[in-house]
């Protein structure tokens, strides 16, 4: 698929707004809603585009501490260590790394404590490496340009 200005821009509005109507997007990028509302399902057809999110403030839910956590599962224990953090209400994201750890996890919890008691969960599967964020450095550019 390519992807031209006119897309890039588009997928930078909606980066910055998913919430944005096909009329305001078109304003925005100065073309006609119908021009823009084919150009957006054409790449959510081709899967450019995913879906659409809210983002949350974690702190404002009161999970004011962030941790990411490096793991590098114990034998044949990779399965059970996805099974355990797909559904951990704490975590926010997990990757599969290539590297001294197998996976980086993003924690969100409530009080130091609530970290140790998922290490202490994960320890049986894993070995541990943990992290405490303290703040984040907003990032202002993009491959979109």
């Amino acid at each position: 698929m390519k992807i031209d200005d006119i897309d890039k821009h588009i997928l930078r509005c909606l980066v910055g707004n998913s919430r944005l109507s096909i009329r305001e997007l078109s304003k925005q990028v100065n073309l006609s809603a119908p021009s823009v509302a084919e150009r957006v399902r054409r790449l959510e057809e081709e899967g450019v585009i995913e879906g659409y999110s809210s983002k949350l403030n974690y702190s404002a839910l009161g999970y004011s501490i962030q941790a990411i956590i490096q793991v590098t599962t114990r034998n044949g224990k990779c399965e059970d260590f996805r099974s355990l953090i797909r559904l951990h209400p704490n975590a926010q994201w997990c990757y599969r790394m290539a590297g001294p750890a197998d996976y980086i996890v993003m924690l969100s919890v409530q009080k130091l404590e609530e970290i140790e008691q998922i290490i202490d969960e994960i320890s049986v599967l894993a070995q541990t490496t943990t992290h405490i964020v303290l703040s984040e450095v907003g990032i202002e550019t993009s491959i979109l340009g």
